[in-house]
């Protein structure tokens, strides 16, 4: 912010806005204060004015708390602002129900009780006056930024004045372009919408290649290279193990084999809620860090965490809301099940918890500590929502409960907006996905068995004849086509009593067989084997391996690797050689469903570092519809329906260049994440965000 001149209005002088802002604070304590008397036991009232009395004092109090918690939590971190956080909210409170004329409390658990009771009520009130959920932990903060620029004499500069910049990159996970597109006509997304009619932002698309998954857009978006990461999780043959992407320790391994250090928010950014930092010089809630000790680890540092557990009422409101969202969810699904709705998994087990904290205690604290980072200055902040992500998996991407949640998204663009306007920075904001989602019933539930099943009742039958499938017949003929167009020579292998195991010495106890599942993507592995097996050693050790996979119920291609010919993509009736764009189809085109990308996608997915010894991608159909290899309705990870279309909502002013677009059919867009991180830094480094 520029610096003013000429007389300025005294620091100490509130204006209208703040005026109304604390009374209506004031006013909804009171109210929630006076239900939770009236409703909890042990609460002594003997004048209503008293009520107002208390609630006055819970503010003074987290005013006159408010620095030495601060300092407190300088030196700690995430957990010690919570611990003092929740000590404050519980020991304000029993200051207020002990000193105030007419109104006390006999125990501690009352005033936990009203506590909680309170913070129901007026989380209730604000909503019905129209006050969004995390307005209520920045309201305070953009109360504080106002009155911080009028102490140290600077205004919000006028036009043509100069101000540093800012960019603020928003992730909503999950969130297919024509699923923004629905939700903006549907009224869901009212923020963005005003920002598309008024001109200030631009939606267009961006195509999230295989693997289609957050672990790999996110490498790509935040350091520009995603290839380390072929799935959500797989087979590392060099560590001898699986690698998970959303376990802290293989995150942190993954970011050390992709970073260069010079990652989008290199330069002092903020990450926030994110599987990776960016290389970030402060990073909150960062999967890839969450281990490391210092100051830029762990969940970060302690201090921006105060504004919400500290605030009165607001921790026990966001927890209070959070069981609140799984009854919801416990409601939502029976009427799922009710109503017959299909195709549908079940909701159950820890996703309800699940539920709970990411679309309400989660969605609130990441608000929180955007606004900070904020007002603190941060050049470049990057924040990963992924409330709408966790319903659709489990309730369907266009399902009612999945573009409702698409509400309190854009709440949160609207909140950050008003952060903005007092921020010291004259930030940009940046609207994104990291890929689609698309509807489907699951591999199991079409095949009848799971995709490691498949897997193992092919390879307990060594000849194609023992194999019992819906296209019993059509296997066979494949199996015949496969090894006639890519000649192929039988090599059998001595096979020992274990389902087909090739007999071989023990190799530290490794499984015979891994498979794992990223949406529609699956990727099989035989670790026991130290390097990728071909098609010829596979035809070799289980000659009816590849073309059985093919030709199950669900699957749409298969692709493997051959020592002559490279990687080929085998279908239910047809293969094509992948690497030889010359080379005729052999019978139909497996390729054809997956549109003009799903030939260059498999290829770059097939010759990842990590990928599977097999490479399958299930069947998609007309209407886009998908069968993940795990128990999710709404899923992403391969190609196909609306998982690969992501959204890109930038800044008029910011145009993509046109050498870092591609042709995807008819259109000229951004093609991969690195692509997209390419435009960000460009854009950063005009902005002089970068150093």
């Amino acid at each position: 912010m520029a610096p003013t001149t000429g007389p300025r209005p005294p620091s100490w002088l509130p204006t209208l806005r703040d005026l109304g802002e604390s009374v209506l604070t004031l006013l909804t304590t009171a109210v929630g204060l006076g239900v939770a008397v009236a409703v909890v036991d042990g609460v002594r009232l003997s004048s209503p004015w008293a009520v107002v009395l208390a609630a006055g004092v819970v503010a003074a109090g987290d005013l006159l708390l408010r620095t030495p918690l601060r300092f407190l939590a300088r030196s700690g971190s995430a957990l010690v602002a919570l611990a003092l956080g929740l000590l404050a909210q519980v020991a304000v409170l029993w200051v207020a129900l002990s000193v105030v004329p007419g109104i006390g409390a006999e125990s501690l658990w009352t005033v936990l009780g009203v506590l909680v009771v309170s913070a129901i009520v007026m989380a209730v009130g604000r909503w019905i006056i129209g006050a969004g959920n995390s307005d209520y932990v920045v309201s305070d903060l953009v109360r504080r930024a106002r009155r911080q620029a009028r102490r140290e004499g600077v205004r919000a500069p006028a036009a043509g004045e100069p101000r540093s910049a800012g960019m603020l990159v928003v992730q909503l996970d999950g969130v297919a372009a024509p699923v923004l597109r629905e939700a903006i006509e549907a009224g869901l997304a009212p923020n963005v919408q005003r920002w598309m009619a008024a001109g200030t932002h631009t939606l267009e698309e961006w195509w999230a290649r295989i693997p289609s998954t957050t672990p790999a857009s996110q490498a790509g978006l935040l350091h520009g290279d995603s290839s380390q990461i072929p799935a959500f999780r797989w087979w590392d043959r060099d560590l001898g193990r699986l690698v998970v992407t959303n376990h802290p320790d293989d995150a942190a391994l993954v970011e050390r084999r992709l970073t260069t250090g010079k990652g989008l928010l290199a330069g002092g950014g903020t990450a926030v809620s994110t599987m990776f930092s960016g290389d970030a010089a402060t990073s909150f809630v960062v999967m890839s860090r969450s281990r490391t000790k210092g100051p830029d680890g762990g969940l970060g540092p302690g201090p921006a965490y105060l504004r919400f557990f500290a605030s009165p009422f607001v921790l026990a409101r966001a927890v209070s809301l959070s069981v609140g969202e799984m009854v919801k969810e416990l409601y939502q699904a029976h009427r799922q099940r009710v109503r017959g709705v299909e195709p549908r998994v079940s909701r159950a087990g820890w996703y309800v918890v699940l539920r709970g904290i990411t679309n309400v205690l989660l969605r609130d604290l990441n608000t929180s500590l955007v606004a900070e980072a904020l007002l603190r200055g941060s050049p470049t902040i990057y924040v990963d929502l992924v409330d709408y992500d966790e319903i659709a998996h489990h309730a369907g991407p266009t399902r009612p409960e999945s573009l409702r949640s698409l509400e309190g998204l854009d709440r949160v663009l609207g909140t950050v907006e008003r952060v903005v306007a007092v921020a010291p920075r004259d930030y940009e904001i940046v609207v994104l996905s990291d890929h689609g989602q698309a509807l489907g019933a699951t591999y199991e539930q079409v095949a009848g068995e799971t995709l490691l099943d498949s897997v193992r009742a092919l390879m307990a039958e060594p000849s194609a004849d023992g194999v019992t499938s819906d296209a019993g017949e059509e296997w066979g003929l494949l199996n015949a086509l496969v090894n006639s167009a890519l000649n192929l020579s039988h090599r059998p292998t001595v096979l020992g009593p274990d389902q087909g195991r090739p007999r071989r010495p023990p190799a530290d106890d490794l499984p015979d067989v891994v498979t794992a599942g990223s949406g529609n993507l699956g990727l099989v592995w035989f670790p026991q084997v130290p390097h990728r097996l071909t098609l010829e050693e596979l035809q070799g050790r289980w000659p009816g391996l590849v073309t059985g996979l093919a030709a199950r119920p669900g699957v749409g291609v298969v692709v493997v690797d051959t020592e002559a010919r490279g990687l080929v993509a085998v279908g239910p009736r047809g293969l094509v050689l992948l690497e030889q764009p010359g080379a005729p189809v052999e019978g139909e085109d497996p390729l054809l469903p997956y549109g003009p990308r799903g030939r260059p996608d498999l290829l770059r997915a097939a010759r990842l570092p990590h990928t599977g010894d097999l490479l399958l991608v299930s069947t998609v159909t007309d209407r886009g519809h998908i069968h993940a290899f795990e128990g999710q309705v709404g899923s992403h990870g391969g190609i196909g329906g609306a998982q690969n279309h992501a959204f890109l909502l930038h800044p008029a002013g910011w145009t993509v260049d046109d050498e870092l677009r591609e042709a995807v059919g008819d259109d000229e867009i951004l093609v991969g994440a690195e692509a997209v991180h390419e435009q960000l830094v460009r854009w950063a480094d005009a902005a002089g965000l970068r150093p």
